[in-house]
């Protein structure tokens, strides 16, 4: 339990920093006078580095018994995100955001990896708390930031390391060093081969089921905003939506991990595919005080299988557990995010409600591939 907290802690403590970039984003195209282009190199400069470089940081924790990526990941982002508020020009700014989001994908894979070590027979539970501390930051931390900034300026940013440094005296005294898993020596290509093994087809069905449930939050989150706002929604409703479908997914994460440690992986996913779609089709009808109640659902459904996806991965490939569990969220999310401008466009091409009726289509199809998941034993 105390492991699995400082694991817990390492996340959160990470992800916090992460949150800051997003709501900040304003207030560094007033500081700079940025284009909405430049605003959108950093926000593509921070998803990017948080998510698609995150195979490569499990590939490496897989090799070496180290808690430098542990450790070391968290420490990149608590002290150069917070510099973001007294960069000197957009040069350096960009250099901030890369050097922080960089520690996103040195600690989230061997964090992951090491929650099976820890958890005994309640993996698939440890890991949606694992998983809850990072949805947990992200929703505390824009309202952190915000705050600070608000009331300090844009040099408050540098107090949100006060933070941070204590928490990591903490977690440098609690979190153990890792396991090795006997892939020193070997290349990329070679390590994925060694921990994927036999089970190469089943981990590529699920990595696509994890893309495709990836794409399917993140364009709800997009572009449901976009709609309501259009239809003269408040910028207050809005953003309880985005907070209901966050938070929704951390509780039914925390559920579907601990249905899982003792029935079955594969009713769950499609279960919440199934569901899914019915959410997404209520958020895209239903007005009025009905557009809070379907965006918890829609959250609730569509983000409740993210750490089943990554503990069955790590069944999958036991060897390898950093690294899949890299394939099964960082790049996974990433990817997902990278097929969310396809709506955009196609919104622009055939209107956005349009675009969003077929949305729904995408879990239902999913639903396919999980019945070519494999499964565990029930539990008894």
């Amino acid at each position: 339990m105390r492991v699995i907290f400082a694991l817990w802690l390492v996340h959160f403590t990470g992800d916090l920093y992460a949150s800051f970039v997003s709501p900040l984003l304003p207030a560094f195209a007033e500081a700079f006078a940025l284009s909405l282009a430049q605003v959108g190199v950093i926000a593509g400069l921070n998803r990017f580095l948080m998510f698609i470089v995150q195979p490569i940081a499990g590939y490496y924790a897989d090799h070496y018994r180290t808690r430098l990526f542990i450790l070391g990941g968290p420490l990149l982002s608590l002290v150069f995100i917070p510099l973001v508020g007294v960069a000197p020009n957009f040069g350096v700014l960009l250099l901030f955001v890369a050097l922080g989001s960089i520690g996103q994908s040195l600690f989230h894979p061997p964090v992951a990896g090491m929650i099976s070590t820890y958890a005994g027979r309640n993996f698939s539970f440890c890991m949606s708390i694992f998983n809850a501390g990072g949805t947990m930051a992200f929703g505390v931390g824009p309202v952190l930031i915000t705050l600070l900034v608000s009331t300090f300026g844009m040099p408050g940013t540098l107090y949100s390391m006060g933070i941070g440094l204590p928490l990591m005296i903490v977690l440098f005294r609690m979190v153990p060093h890792p396991e090795g898993e006997g892939l020193a020596g070997k290349g990329f290509i070679e390590s994925l081969r060694v921990a994927l093994g036999p089970s190469r087809r089943a981990v590529a069905d699920l990595w696509v089921v994890m893309v495709l449930r990836a794409f399917v939050s993140q364009a709800f989150i997009t572009f449901f905003p976009v709609l309501y706002a259009r239809e003269g929604y408040p910028l207050v409703a809005i953003g309880l939506v985005a907070a209901l479908f966050t938070l929704a997914g951390a509780l039914s994460g925390l559920i579907a991990g601990s249905l899982a440690d003792r029935f079955r992986h594969r009713p769950i996913f499609l279960a919440s595919h199934f569901l899914t779609a019915p959410a997404l089709l209520g958020s895209l009808w239903l007005r009025g005080d009905w557009i809070y109640p379907c965006a918890f659902l829609a959250g609730f459904f569509s983000m409740a299988t993210l750490p089943l996806g990554v503990t069955l991965g790590q069944n999958l490939a036991p060897q390898g557990r950093s690294m899949v569990s890299s394939l099964m969220m960082g790049l996974a999310l990433g990817i997902g995010g990278v097929l969310t401008p396809v709506i955009g466009r196609l919104a622009d091409l055939y209107g956005l409600e349009t675009v969003l009726f077929w949305l729904p289509a995408v879990p239902l199809f999913t639903m396919l591939l999980c019945l070519r998941l494999p499964e565990k034993p029930a539990a008894r």
